[in-house]
């Protein structure tokens, strides 16, 4: 990861896709590229870290690359990497600096199950936001938080086109609210995805 991240530090480098799946990055590696993005964050453009075991302090280093107003990345994969509630409170605060440029976001298979959806709807109500794509699956999410997300599309309908929230702790009532969204002609949802954990 020091010799990528020297190669991405270099101002002459150009890299728009990153794809860093499964590679035992450590939360040393994911220091050292965030340190690199930091240096050189206008060109990068997608960044998939899926299947890493990144803590909460590597999703604190990364989220000091997204907070910057040159950082200009569209997708960010970041599934199965076994950060919890603590390090999606601080992505999420970054991107809500920074939240022109991103359409897709996956924190599937983390555990997240004790962070507040309030933050991120609140990222998503920003009439700046133009996620279209937010992955939530496998997360241990309740319906608490249901409420605040469809408050939040319907305040900036235009973007997101697609939400997974499979394999969570939901039951049907507790995304009817989202469903109707489906119907709403202002709103450009398309697909919603909530096959629960529960049996309701």
């Amino acid at each position: 990861m020091k010799l990528i991240s020297a190669v991405l530090a270099n101002p002459h480098c150009k890299v728009e896709k990153l794809w860093l799946v499964e590679c035992c990055i450590t939360d040393e590696g994911c220091a050292a590229l965030a340190s690199a993005l930091r240096s050189n964050p206008e060109h990068l453009r997608q960044l998939d870290l899926s299947g890493n075991k990144l803590r909460d302090s590597s999703l604190k280093c990364l989220s000091t690359v997204l907070v910057n107003y040159c950082c200009k990345l569209e997708k960010l994969w970041l599934g199965y990497c076994g950060f919890t509630d603590e390090g999606c409170a601080a992505l999420i605060s970054a991107l809500r600096s920074n939240p022109e440029h991103l359409r897709e976001l996956d924190l599937s298979g983390n555990k997240l199950g004790k962070f507040d959806l309030r933050l991120l709807a609140a990222l998503l109500a920003n009439p700046q936001c133009k996620i279209e794509i937010l992955w939530l699956r496998d997360c241990d999410l309740t319906g608490e938080g249901c409420p605040a997300l469809t408050s939040a599309v319907r305040s900036n309908p235009s973007h997101l086109r697609e939400l997974n929230l499979s394999w969570n702790i939901l039951s049907k009532s507790d995304v009817k609210s989202l469903l109707d969204l489906k119907d709403d002609p202002h709103c450009k949802l398309e697909r919603l995805k909530y096959e629960s954990t529960t049996s309701s």
